[in-house]
Order: C-alpha cells, then sequence, then structure tokens
C-alpha cells in the first residue's frame, strides 16, 4: 500500500481506487484509516475511497514531540495524499477527531472540497474541563501506558447493542492498538484544536451529518447543531450506534452517503 510524504513524514494511506467521486476519511483517536475498511469495499461501486493513518498513528511516521501534533498539520497530510493520488477535489469527511481534520482542511484548502461527511463529531474546541480531561490522560498514558486508557475510553464508544457483539468490540479494539507517542501526541493536538464554529454559516458545499442515536461522546444534539448552522446540510441520526457509526451499523452508514455524483 502506498506512502505519501509531508514535512519529513510518511504518510501511509489507502487508495480504493475505482473512477466515482474521491472520499478522503480521517480516522477516529486512537484508530487509523483501517477503520474505513468495510466503506472501502462496500463503496467502490459508487466512490474512490481514500483513508491516510494520521501521523502518530498506523504504519505512518510518530513524532516523538507532542507539540508537533495538529489539526493543521493532519490537513496538510491530508493535502499530501490527495497529491499522491493524483485528485484536485474530494468530499472530505471523518469521524470525531477525524471531523476536527476535516473542519482543518476546509479552511486551509476550501478549494478542494467539493462536499463534507461529518460523523460522530463536534464543531465546538474543548472546554477548560475538557482539556483538564486530556493533560490527566497524556499523564496517565506516560505512567502506566496505553492500557488503561484505552480500556476506559472504548467503554464509551459503543452503543449497548454493539458492546454485546465480540466480534465487534474484538475488531474495534484491535483497531486502538497505537503508538503511545502518538496517543499522547494526539491529546496534544486535541486539547489545542481551534473552534470551528463559526465556519459552519460559511459551509457551501453538499454536507451530510451523521450520529449515532446512542453517541454519548458526541451526543446527536451536538449534530443537530452543526446541522442547524450548516445550510442545505442533511442530518441522519442511525439507531443502535454509538460513537463508531461506521462500524456498528455500516449498512445504514453507505445508505446515508447520498453525494452528487454519487453512482448508487
Amino acid at each position: 500500500m502506498p506512502d505519501a510524504y509531508v514535512d519529513g513524514k510518511r504518510i501511509h494511506y489507502r487508495d480504493a481506487g475505482g473512477s466515482g467521486p474521491a472520499l478522503l476519511l480521517f480516522h477516529a483517536f486512537p484508530f487509523d484509516g483501517r477503520m474505513w475498511e468495510g466503506q472501502m469495499a462496500s463503496l467502490r461501486g459508487r466512490f474512490r475511497v481514500i483513508a491516510p493513518d494520521l501521523s502518530g498513528s498506523g504504519r505512518s511516521s510518530v513524532p516523538d514531540d507532542p507539540a508537533s501534533y495538529g489539526v493543521d498539520a493532519w490537513a496538510e497530510e491530508g493535502r499530501a495524499v490527495l497529491d499522491a493520488c493524483g485528485v484536485e477535489k474530494a468530499i472530505v469527511g471523518g469521524c470525531s477527531m477525524g471531523g476536527y481534520v476535516t473542519f482543518a482542511f476546509l479552511r486551509r484548502y476550501p478549494e478542494r472540497v467539493e462536499g463534507l461527511l461529518l460523523v460522530d463529531t463536534r464543531a465546538d474546541a474543548d472546554g477548560e474541563e475538557a482539556r483538564r480531561g486530556r493533560v490527566a490522560s497524556q499523564a496517565d498514558v506516560r505512567a502506566h501506558g496505553k492500557g488503561p486508557f484505552v480500556e476506559r475510553m472504548r467503554a464509551r464508544l459503543l452503543s449497548p447493542s454493539s458492546a454485546a457483539d465480540p466480534a465487534l468490540v474484538e475488531r474495534v479494539t484491535a483497531l486502538m492498538d497505537q503508538p503511545e507517542a502518538g496517543i499522547v501526541g494526539t491529546l496534544e493536538a486535541l486539547k489545542n484544536r481551534p473552534d470551528a464554529i463559526p465556519q459552519l454559516a460559511d459551509v457551501r458545499v453538499p454536507t451530510i451529518v451523521v450520529v449515532g442515536a446512542d453517541d454519548v461522546v458526541t451526543p446527536p444534539a451536538l449534530s443537530e447543531a452543526m446541522h442547524r448552522a450548516i445550510a442545505g446540510s442533511r442530518l441522519v441520526v442511525l439507531p443502535r450506534a454509538g460513537h463508531l457509526a461506521n462500524l456498528e451499523a455500516p449498512e445504514a452508514f453507505d445508505r446515508a452517503l447520498e453525494f452528487p455524483g454519487d453512482r448508487r
């Protein structure tokens, strides 16, 4: 599988190929581009799905300095991946943290965005309580390794019905096996990300907002607020799904993706 290079970092990515509209998907935390493998297979006849491992995760470079992590740096990685794929414009989207990177990409490269997909995410920046929680998590990972942090986080990600599916729990657990330096660096980026709420009223491309009905990390009310703020957007609430809608309700998730040029 191919790599792109930006600012001295190697960025691994997956490209499903095909001739449909390009769909650049940024992953959640602490995951990597493998979380979109189901969509790469199921959507191949409709979209050209491209899924990078953002730096700090998967098979991409893992910088040691937490200060080098940020949503703008990840957006640059997405741009480098599109360039490597020879793609000028794409529908850009992401789940959770991937949504924050999507907003950064839109700020930096609006001319390369022909649609937005916002999945189980939010537009506002961390408040003080959330920032303190990120700092505490960084200290915990440094002191005790990633195991306790990942266990606590996984317990909040899935809906009750998803958590009762052993195969899905095993898959999610495997996807969360990320480098500790990357987890600490990503937490640094998340606590320092900018507020994207002012961007919402200026969005002028087709936008779909997807959220699991049982999402307790970014509850549906946050997606409803984004939907109201983005003119012409469409909101899809998926029953029996939590914070990982594409993994928990993949068929319903795929049906929700209706963009111009879709070869459904």
